[in-house]
């Protein structure tokens, strides 16, 4: 019982010290460039593809689970993931594979900003 508690601790710290990284990494980028928001998330995102395509970001995924599918860069690493696998069967598949991929994170994405769209008022934010 012991460890399995401690195998299951072992595996939040890797995820909670690899995720921190990478949002330690954008906050860096927030902090010391004139980047906005969007080219942010579109860089990292475009990190995760890169690094899937060259084989590096599979291993970061294999190691802290969670912590590197969560972050913008794991999205990368599922659509890249999916068209990878897609291509095995031919060129239509690359695409198809990589929207297959995604398609239950999208998905739950739409549903639930409807929900709270639906529960919620929005409103400007005041200086």
């Amino acid at each position: 019982m012991g460890q399995e508690i401690l195998i299951i601790a072992l595996a939040y710290l890797k995820a909670f010290a690899v995720g921190g990284g990478i949002c330690l990494i954008a906050q860096f980028i927030i902090n010391f460039t004139d980047l906005t928001a969007g080219k942010i998330l579109v860089y990292f995102m475009l990190a995760g593809v890169v690094l899937t395509a060259i084989g590096l970001y599979q291993p970061l995924v294999d190691f802290a689970g969670a912590g590197a599918t969560v972050p913008i860069s794991g999205f990368g690493y599922l659509l890249a993931n999916g068209a990878m696998r897609g291509a095995e069967k031919g060129l239509f598949y690359a695409v198809t594979g990589a929207l297959s991929a995604a398609s239950a994170g999208v998905t739950a994405a739409v549903v639930f900003a409807f929900i709270m769209s639906l529960i919620f008022k929005s409103r400007t934010k005041r200086s």
